[in-house]
């Protein structure tokens, strides 16, 4: 279990010894080689192997384009693009050298396959980890090593911040369920719906899924599309810009995409 912060990191540990599980906690910032290898080297003394890997570390620092900072970018960057690449990265070797086969969930996020209002970092970053799972998925695949990214959506301290969602999430900390149209409408739950989708990666009822973007939250689980031409032309000897300019509007631009995560549909009052 890696995290920043010792005490998260223990509760962690703490949280799965009660379960009747076993874990160990490695307090370091992902994002460098030298990080990433520590917490392979750990799970391989403490375990003897790795057979599974999961990237979920992450940060915030939203802004608008014109106020983000080098600093924003590159801490966003570093530990959600960086982190995954490097931890990942040193657990392909691990697993290669095993010889058996293994598994890497990486963590998307409904922004890196959209866009959102005033995460560049984030958007970007999450969008690399989408590629990421497809690339590797080929590259990886005759070693027998999956690679999946999930892109949960929940309740978290994150979410809390957005007036819209406020009072539900209040509501549940003292005890209430979420509504209907949030858990099944949007897809909406708690951090441990999305549990399931991991173990459930690392099993063998999943050996034959690799390359995928899978959405998990609430009620709902979804498999993404990976991005694919929608609609094509042509012209013989290529295109000028006054053929695009004539063309455009009624073919390949008659409906464009839209962008942006989709804002959700509260019931009226």
């Amino acid at each position: 279990v890696n995290d920043v912060d010792e005490a998260v990191a223990e509760a962690a540990v703490k949280s799965i010894a009660e379960a009747g599980g076993t874990a160990v906690a490695e307090v370091v910032p992902v994002g460098t080689t030298e990080a990433a290898d520590r917490l392979v080297n750990r799970a391989v003394e403490e375990f003897g192997r790795l057979d599974v890997l999961v990237t979920n570390a992450g940060i915030l620092r939203d802004k608008v384009l014109w106020k983000m900072s080098d600093d924003d970018f590159d801490a966003v960057i570093t530990t959600h693009l960086k982190g995954t690449f490097t931890c990942a990265r040193a657990a392909a070797v691990r697993m290669r050298e095993q010889g058996e086969g293994g598994t890497l969930i990486l963590v998307g996020s409904p922004a890196g396959q959209r866009g959102n209002f005033g995460q560049t970092n984030y958007s970007a970053a999450k969008a690399g980890i989408a590629a990421f799972a497809r690339t590797w998925s080929m590259e990886l695949g005759r070693a027998n090593i999956t690679v999946n990214a999930i892109v949960p959506v929940a309740a978290t301290a994150m979410t809390e911040t957005i007036p819209a969602f406020a009072p539900y999430i209040e509501a549940m900390k003292n005890g209430e369920p979420l509504p209907d149209f949030l858990r099944k409408g949007e897809g909406f739950g708690t951090p441990e719906d999305c549990a399931a989708l991991v173990p459930f990666l690392a099993s063998e009822a999943a050996r034959g899924i690799t390359g995928q973007a899978i959405g998990i939250g609430g009620d709902k689980v979804a498999l993404w599309s990976h991005p694919q031409e929608i609609a094509a032309a042509f012209a013989d000897g290529g295109w000028s810009p006054e053929a695009l300019a004539d063309v455009w509007p009624t073919s390949v631009g008659a409906e464009l995409q839209s962008v942006g995560v989709p804002a959700p549909k509260f019931p009226e009052a």
